[in-house]
Formats: C-alpha cells, structure tokens, sequence
C-alpha cells in the first residue's frame, strides 16, 4: 500500500505515475490529474486533452494560444 501524494488515502491499488525524473504516487486519477495536468495559461482549465504547447507554454487550443498573441497554431478535427 502507498499514500496518495494528494488526497493523502493509503490504498492497496495506488499505482506511480514516473515523469520528469520524479515518481509521484495516485490512489485514483482524478488525483493524478489533479495534480499532473497542466493548466491552459489563458483560460487555467487542466488540459487533460491534446493542448498545444508554444515556445514552452501551454494552452488548451489554438484559440487561446491566438488570445495570448501566439500565431500558427491551427486545431486540427
């Protein structure tokens, strides 16, 4: 059993998400994305989609990419 690094439930069936060098422990994935997901830098929803990055910042389309002045991105169907 391992704690949840964010609701902090000990739980038989956690599992580690291994990103960026570090090992973060989940009871379920809500709290990895809670905790994981980036936020839009326009809109701050959790992108727990596609997204797009820009020159290192991430948004959750194209269109707020276009609202904080980024040019080129296009959201594909």
């Amino acid at each position: 059993m391992a704690r949840c690094e964010v609701c902090g439930n000990d739980y038989g069936m956690s599992f580690e998400v291994h990103a960026q060098g570090a090992v973060h422990v989940f009871d379920c994935f809500a709290c990895a994305i809670h905790r994981m997901a980036p936020l839009c830098e326009h809109c701050r929803v959790q992108i727990i989609g596609q997204g797009v990055e820009v020159d290192g910042h991430w948004y959750c389309g194209a269109h707020c990419s276009r609202a904080e002045g980024k040019v080129g991105i296009i959201d594909k169907v």
